[in-house]
């Protein structure tokens, strides 16, 4: 969950090295890595709420590393199937109403995941605030007696990014705590928050995450991981397209 993911699509270091100095980029790229892990299974339910009505899923993640993630539903029984592969840098999704695979194309990256304020870049772009960002520290506090750093994330000057800018939040057990995503001009559009952290899987994780459009006070989507397994031995089979649309995970 995109950072992000969803949420989701969303990113251990006692396998990794550890950065010693408060270095920026090192920061981002272990809270990344912490939740990605070399691979990793989970179970979420995802509500999206709107000031009249209210949508409920439950969705399934598998990731390898920080280029491959294949997300799909399993209930409600209408949104059952539906899937989003990401490979590399290229994504596709199926539909299973349709039978349908379809490859996502650049100018449809901006738009909702599943009717969600997750979009499918948050989905699919987790590996950019490390490879297409400059980082820098901006402040150093202590929030319930853990350090958090505060980081701003500027895009390259090629960089196929929207945002202008993002601002991150990252506790010193390298939990994202907080993400902002600013645009070109600017002004604040939409913040990704982590409302509880507990331990699930073998360590401390964000366990429920909001994301909000500034614009948009009564619109949200909420993000609560069930189950998640780190570690796991995943074949590269899981990752094609031939399992996004005939499952055999």
């Amino acid at each position: 969950m995109g950072a992000a993911a969803l949420a989701l699509v969303a990113v251990s270091l006692p396998v990794r090295a550890q950065p010693q100095a408060v270095d920026a980029p090192a920061i981002i790229k272990a809270a990344i890595e912490y939740w990605r892990d070399v691979s990793s299974y989970s179970v979420s339910e995802m509500a999206i709420h709107r000031p009249d009505w209210e949508r409920r899923m439950t969705i399934r993640v598998w990731t390898r590393g920080n280029k491959e993630s294949l997300v799909r539903v399993v209930a409600p029984a209408k949104d059952t199937g539906n899937a989003t592969l990401l490979l590399d840098n290229d994504m596709w999704s199926y539909t299973p109403k349709i039978n349908r695979v379809i490859k996502i194309p650049s100018s449809m990256m901006n738009q909702s995941w599943m009717g969600s304020d997750f979009s499918n870049n948050d989905l699919a772009k987790a590996d950019d605030l490390i490879e297409q960002y400059t980082h820098k520290l901006l402040a150093t506090e202590t929030q319930d007696g853990r350090k958090v750093w505060t980081i701003e994330s500027t895009p390259k000057e090629t960089a196929p990014v929207v945002w202008g800018r993002e601002i991150v939040k990252v506790r010193d057990d390298y939990n994202l705590i907080e993400h902002a995503f600013y645009d070109q001009a600017g002004e604040l559009v939409k913040k990704l928050t982590s409302l509880e952290i507990k331990p699930m899987g073998g360590k401390v994780i964000v366990t429920r995450q909001r994301m909000q459009r500034v614009d948009k006070p009564g619109e949200w989507t909420e993000i609560v991981v069930r189950e998640m397994k780190f570690g796991v031995d995943l074949p590269a089979s899981v990752f094609t397209i031939s399992n996004l649309s005939n499952p055999r995970e």
